[in-house]
């Protein structure tokens, strides 16, 4: 790091090993407290979302990261912040200029990371694609074969072009009524 102290307060992108997330965000907090730099460093953040996932034929609310690998920490570079953060277990260095004079993220960069966390709609993770063929498990088309047509991923939905008595005729279900042929 530069010998000029930075005196900018600004959100850092911090690499970490990949799945430590959590225990560096922990360790980082029990640093903070011990060394007396809350004045410096002000918050720490692994960002994550709500998704929707399907296991065994029910829908699950997780959460997950926004960026694998990466935490992010509100503060103040200074020689011994930047030594603190940069010496936390399993953190490999701050992201921009080489690691050794960190690179505030761009408050646009920040404002859209916390709409996306704090977002109402809930995403819902699919492994369909358009114009993917699928066999209709459930309901009414029970074993009818169609052709994805669109999907919505906020409602879980999809449209299918289903034939029946020779035309194709639009059928909208949810995914837990479809699978893969």
């Amino acid at each position: 790091m530069s010998k000029d102290v930075k005196r900018e307060r600004g959100w850092y992108a911090i690499h970490t090993y990949a799945g430590y997330e959590n225990a560096v965000e922990r360790n980082l907090r029990q640093r903070i407290e011990s060394m007396g730099v809350q004045d410096l460093i002000f918050d720490v953040l692994v960002p994550t979302e709500k998704t929707i996932k399907i296991k065994n034929g029910k829908r699950v609310e997780t959460e997950e990261k926004v960026y694998p690998g990466y935490i992010l920490v509100d503060m103040i570079v200074t020689e011994d912040t930047w030594f603190i953060v940069r010496n936390t277990p399993r953190v490999t260095g701050f992201i921009g200029a080489g690691g050794t004079d960190p690179v505030p993220l761009k408050q646009a960069e920040i404002d859209a990371m916390f709409i996306r966390m704090k977002t109402s709609h809930i995403k819902e993770d699919t492994k369909y694609q358009i114009d993917e063929m699928v066999k209709i498990i459930d309901g009414p088309f029970s074993d009818f074969e169609g052709k994805i047509n669109s999907i919505d991923t906020e409602r879980g939905k999809v449209k299918l072009l289903v034939s029946m008595f020779g035309r194709e005729t639009p059928v909208e279900l949810d995914f837990l009524q479809i699978k893969k042929i």
